[in-house]
């Protein structure tokens, strides 16, 4: 099981429509998918319908050591697609991992249980600097940052996010390496030229960096988006060919890049998802 989980210090970036859509997307290309929402503002949980909800969630897991899926695993609408619900809105978790001996590394701890039923772990973080956030990180084999083209999120991502990730290098120490760094540009207007520049200095920013890439794919700022979180569904079923007043790919082309850049090896099963989707 592939365990990755999107992270930012910067809230509003869009960690949240990024998780659901590339759950949604694999799920339907026959991915076996569990979403894990540690944000104590639980817009992944709401984010798709459930057809059935387990009575505890991501404190019970974490808080508690609850590992029994029929207890701690809700089903979405979306088959392939099940989600453990973040519970903890009074923020319990953090002030408890806090003073926890294995505070950081409690997840990385209790995945086990979950590796024979799936394929793709997606954890939705706070977007905010947290051991809660940290504990996720280190749990990972991948952390997926999406950034807007922005000054402001430019700059908290060096002073926030990657400034986390170098403070938990000494875990090296035990064995323990912190998961490669995969930055999505997110939002992007391509008309605005502010926009493009500052794409061009992330990506020269990184280019000679060994662990941090900045992805090829680019989500851009469509209202696809927002119209299949209003419906709940996966963005790549609501817009599946680009228009022609549009050169930018479709949500469904979209969506298709980043999972296959980020997993490749599930290529052909993406692939043929969006050929069967082409021919409808």
């Amino acid at each position: 099981m592939r365990v990755v989980s999107v992270v930012s210090t910067k809230g509003g970036v869009g960690k949240t429509t990024v998780a659901a859509n590339l759950g949604g997307l694999l799920a339907d290309a026959g991915v076996r998918v569990l979403l894990l929402d540690l944000d104590s503002q639980p817009t992944l949980s709401s984010y798709y319908a459930l057809s059935q909800k387990a009575d505890a969630g991501a404190y019970e897991l974490i808080a508690l050591n609850l590992r029994t899926p029929a207890q701690i695993i809700s089903r979405t609408v979306i088959a392939g697609l099940d989600l453990i619900l973040s519970n903890d809105d009074q923020g319990r978790l953090n002030t408890l991992l806090l003073h926890a001996p294995d505070g950081r590394l409690r997840l990385r701890n209790l995945l086990d249980n979950l590796r024979l039923n799936y394929d793709l772990l997606l954890i939705d973080t706070q977007g905010a600097r947290s051991v809660l956030l940290e504990m996720a990180i280190l749990a990972s084999d991948l952390a997926l940052s999406p950034i807007t083209p922005e000054m402001l999120a430019a700059r908290e991502l060096h002073r926030g996010t990657l400034k986390l990730l170098s403070e938990l290098e000494p875990f090296r120490l035990l064995g323990i390496t912190p998961p490669p760094l995969r930055l999505l540009l997110n939002q992007v207007n391509a008309i605005r030229v502010d926009n493009r520049m500052i794409i061009r200095g992330l990506r020269k920013t990184f280019a000679g960096a060994t662990n941090i890439s900045v992805l090829d794919t680019v989500i851009p700022d469509r209202v696809a988006y927002l119209n299949a979180a209003s419906l709940g569904l996966p963005v790549h079923r609501i817009e599946t060919r680009r228009s022609r007043e549009r050169r930018s790919p479709s949500a469904l082309e979209t969506m298709q890049a980043l999972a296959i850049e980020l997993f490749p090896k599930w290529r052909e099963a993406i692939s043929t998802m969006t050929r069967c989707a082409e021919a409808q």
